[in-house]
């Protein structure tokens, strides 16, 4: 249904929790009214906190790992009847473990969220904005995006999927008043590594950032236009950094010894 709000309009999904849902509180704390997306049904309760800071809220409770699921979304995106003036594409979940253990379906289900899911929204969005003629969409990709990621193999690989593409259609976009933002957090305080089966490895045993200030960084390298900003710790920044320079294989081992299942008894 249409709106006489004169706000500029936000998407955020994944916005239930974590990074996600401090996304959404960044939006509504900077003027955005907003369509939330989400599996859970904690897309409903949180409406109420997001309307406390002066936003207009639809919640849309759907699976995005699921063709339909990002079709419904987008069907609630044009119902609407606003234009889209940001999206932070920002749903996502981890699988942990040895490759040759790890549950294929619980991968190819990681895989149809961080990557298929990202790719029919992004498509979407693009071309909707592009014909405004402006607009911005942030990508939550990873640090992991930039490295191998032993134990998290598949994990890392969507990451780098979310960056690449993040940093290819900003290049694409450039003079079409749109921009392109990826957001690269590290470890962070949120469900993830408990979703992933990897609260038993140094990563997930390890102090984490605050998805608060994961948020905001993000959040303000959108709206500057930014092509990317690595957010959180220091640590964050120099692991971005090996994995941009050192060897794949230097690299790997030293991920595989945060990573590995177990990690978190071993000294």
């Amino acid at each position: 249904m249409a709106t006489a709000s004169t706000k500029p309009f936000g998407v955020v999904t994944g916005a239930s929790s974590g990074i996600g849902y401090e996304l959404a509180k960044q939006f509504a704390q900077n003027g955005f009214d907003l369509l939330i997306a989400a599996e859970s049904d904690r897309v409903q309760e949180v409406v109420g906190n997001l309307q406390a800071l002066g936003a207009q809220v639809n919640p849309v409770q759907v699976n995005l790992a699921e063709h339909e699921g990002t079709h419904r979304l987008i069907q609630a995106i044009e119902a609407a009847g606003r234009p889209v003036d940001a999206v932070a594409i920002n749903a996502g979940v981890g699988v942990n473990g040895r490759f040759v253990e790890t549950d294929l379906a619980a991968e190819m289900n990681m895989v149809r969220l961080n990557v298929m899911s990202v790719l029919h929204l992004a498509k979407y969005m693009a071309k909707q904005m592009v014909a405004q003629g402006s607009g911005r969409i942030l990508f939550t990709s990873s640090i992991a995006g930039t490295m191998p990621t032993p134990y998290e193999a598949v994990y890392g690989a969507t990451k780098a999927f979310e960056r690449s593409l993040a940093q290819s259609l900003r290049e694409e976009l450039k003079d079409t008043g749109v921009t392109v933002t990826a957001l690269m957090p590290g470890a962070t305080e949120t469900n993830f590594f408990r979703r992933a089966g990897a609260e038993d490895t140094k990563l997930g045993a390890s102090e984490k950032d605050d998805p608060a200030e994961v948020a905001k960084e993000g959040f303000e390298a959108m709206m500057a236009g930014k092509d990317h900003v690595i957010a959180g710790s220091l640590k964050n920044k120099l692991q971005a950094e090996a994995g941009y320079h050192l060897p794949d294989p230097l690299v790997a081992k030293a991920h595989a010894a945060q990573s590995a299942p177990g990690s978190a008894n071993k000294k």
